[in-house]
C-alpha cells in the first residue's frame, strides 16, 4: 500500500468495520484500547495477544473498532512515528501511542469525521494522568489537520515511509524477488482475505456454500476445501462455526494439507455423512503423521479432516498448544498433543518412525504481514540467521523420525530465501538419503485465480499470504 495523502486506505483486518458500526462504538474507548495495544507491541508483544489483553472488556462494536484502529496503525507505524516527531518537540510516554492511534484514524477516516476523532481522542486523554495531556493531544491532532497536506507528501519522499516497511525488509524482498518486490510489499499492507476451510468430515464445500448464501454471506470457492468471503465478517456470524463445520485459514496455508494428501495417495480420504452401505471394509492401519510445530493447529486439523491418520502434534509453547487442543475439540478431531521442543527426540520420540512429517518451522513470518503487521517492527534482520539455525536443527533432528520411503514437508510463511530455498538446498546437500520431490499441486481446476508459485514459493497476493513448501523423500 503506497500511501497517497489524498486517498483513504483502511488497514482493518477482519471484520472490516462498516461506518454505521463505527459510529455506534464508543470511539474514545476503542482508541484507548488500541493505544494500549500499540504500547504493548512497542515492548515486544504480538499485536493479537496485546489486543486480547486491552480490548477484551469492551463491547463487540468497540472491540472490533479497537482492532481495526490498532491493525491499521501497525501497518504504517514508521510513518506515524515520523508524523508525531514532526508535530511534537519531544516524546511523551503517556500519550504517544494514543496520538499514533488517532493520527491513523485521521489518515483513514478524517474528512467529515475529523472533529469527532479529535474530540474522542481528547476524551480518552482525559482519563490519563488526571487529564494533564488533553491540551497536548488536542494541539497535536489539530496541527496535523492544518498541516497534513504539507507534512505527508514530504515524509512520503522517504521510500521506507512510503512503502511502510523497515529499510532492511525492503532491501531483502527486492533482492529476493526483483521482478515482484513491489506487489509483494503492497500485498502485505492490505487487510487479508477471509478464507474458510470446510470440515469435510461434517459437510461439503457445496453444502456449506449454500448455507452461507442462505445467511446472506457472499463467498466463492477458491480451493478444494476453501471458500473466500467477499467481505470479512465476525466469526460468530459464520453458520455452524461453533459446531465445527468450518475454520478460518489462509488459502496458502491450506495447501500444506493438500500437499500431504497428494503425497500419500493410498490413505483413506474422509467422507462426510453416514457410513456407506455395502460389505464391511477391512480395517486399514492409519498412516502416522507428525506435525512438529503445530500451533495454532490449523494444519493439524486440516490433515485430520482430509483423511484417517494417527497424528502427533507438538509445540514448544504450552499455551499455544492449548489452542491446538481447543480447535481440535471444536472440530470433533483428536490428536496426541504434546508441549515439547520437537528437536529433542530423546524427550518425546518412542523410536517408531512416521510415514510423514510436517515441519511448519519457526520463521520471520514475512509472508503473512497482512495478518500480522506487528512482525514488520518486531523482527530484525539479524533474526533471519538465528531462525535459520533453529530450522536446520529441526530439519536434522526430525529427518531421523521419518521411515524409509517416508516423506517430510518443509514449510514456512516466509519470503526470504535464507529461510526457504537456500535453507532446504543446503540441508539436502548434507543428507544423501534425502531426495527432493516435485510439489504435487493438485486440483488446479478449483483455483479460479493463478496462485503465484515460483518454485516452492507462493508469493502473497490479494487472496492469500506468502508460503514456502518443499518435499523430501527418504531413500
Amino acid at each position: 500500500m503506497t500511501l497517497d495523502p489524498a486517498a483513504s486506505s483502511s488497514g482493518a483486518i477482519a471484520p472490516q468495520i462498516p461506518p454505521a458500526t463505527r459510529l455506534s462504538a464508543n470511539l474514545a474507548q476503542a482508541l484507548g484500547a488500541a493505544a494500549a495495544a500499540l504500547a504493548r507491541v512497542a515492548r515486544g508483544s504480538a499485536l493479537d495477544r496485546a489486543l486480547d489483553a486491552t480490548a477484551s472488556a469492551l463491547n463487540p462494536a468497540e472491540r472490533a473498532a479497537a482492532q481495526d484502529i490498532a491493525y491499521s496503525a501497525c501497518r504504517r507505524l514508521n510513518l506515524l512515528d515520523a508524523i508525531a516527531a514532526r508535530l511534537m518537540s519531544k516524546p511523551n510516554a503517556e500519550v504517544d501511542h494514543l496520538i499514533r492511534a488517532a493520527l491513523s484514524e485521521l489518515i483513514d477516516h478524517g474528512g467529515e469525521r475529523a472533529h469527532t476523532i479529535t474530540d474522542q481522542a481528547v476524551v480518552c486523554a482525559a482519563g490519563i494522568a488526571q487529564g494533564a495531556f488533553k491540551g497536548l493531544v488536542n494541539g497535536v491532532l489539530r496541527r496535523f489537520l492544518r498541516e497534513r497536506e504539507t507534512i505527508i507528501p514530504a515524509l512520503l519522499a522517504d521510500e521506507a515511509l512510503r512503502l511502510a516497511y523497515p529499510r532492511w525488509w525492503i532491501d531483502r524482498v527486492r533482492d529476493a524477488w526483483p521482478a515482484h518486490w513491489q506487489p509483494v510489499l503492497d500485498a502485505g499492507n492490505h487487510p487479508p482475505a477471509m478464507t474458510l476451510r470446510v470440515n469435510l468430515r461434517r459437510s461439503s464445500v457445496e453444502t456449506y456454500a449454500a448455507t452461507l448464501d442462505a445467511a446472506g454471506i457472499a463467498a466463492h470457492r477458491t480451493g478444494p476445501a476453501a471458500l473466500t468471503l467477499e467481505r470479512a465478517v465476525p466469526v460468530a456470524r459464520l453458520p455452524g462455526f461453533a459446531e465445527g463445520l468450518v475454520s478460518v485459514q489462509d488459502l496458502g496455508a491450506q495447501w500444506a494439507g493438500h500437499l500431504v494428501a497428494a503425497s500419500l495417495p493410498t490413505v483413506n480420504a474422509a467422507t462426510p455423512g453416514a457410513a456407506t452401505a455395502g460389505p464391511p471394509v477391512p480395517p486399514v492401519t492409519p498412516v502416522r503423521i507428525l506435525d512438529a510445530c503445530a500451533a495454532p493447529g490449523g494444519k493439524s486439523a486440516h490433515l485430520l479432516e482430509l483423511f484417517d491418520c494417527a497424528l502427533t502434534a507438538l509445540d514448544s509453547d504450552a499455551q499455544r498448544l492449548d489452542t491446538v487442543r481447543r480447535n481440535l475439540n471444536r472440530l470433533g478431531l483428536d490428536a496426541d498433543c504434546r508441549a515439547v521442543d520437537a528437536s529433542k527426540l530423546d524427550v518425546w520420540w518412542d523410536g517408531v518412525p512416521f510415514d510423514f512429517v510436517l515441519l511448519d518451522t519457526p520463521c520471520t513470518a514475512s509472508g503473512v504481514v497482512s495478518r500480522h503487521p506487528d512482525g514488520k517492527w518486531l523482527k530484525r534482520a539479524s533474526d533471519i540467521a538465528q531462525l535459520a539455525r533453529i530450522q536446520r536443527r529441526l530439519l536434522d533432528a526430525l529427518w531421523r523420525t521419518v521411515k524409509p520411503g517416508g516423506t517430510l514437508l518443509y514449510a514456512t510463511c516466509s519470503l526470504f530465501p535464507a529461510e526457504n530455498a537456500r535453507q532446504f538446498e543446503a540441508w539436502l546437500g548434507a543428507h544423501p538419503d534425502a531426495q527432493q520431490c516435485p510439489l504435487p499441486i493438485a486440483h488446479p481446476s478449483l483455483i479460479p485465480h493463478a496462485l503465484q508459485w515460483h518454485g516452492g514459493q507462493l508469493l502473497p497476493g490479494a487472496r492469500h499470504g506468502g508460503f514456502f513448501y518443499a518435499l523430501a523423500r527418504k531413500a
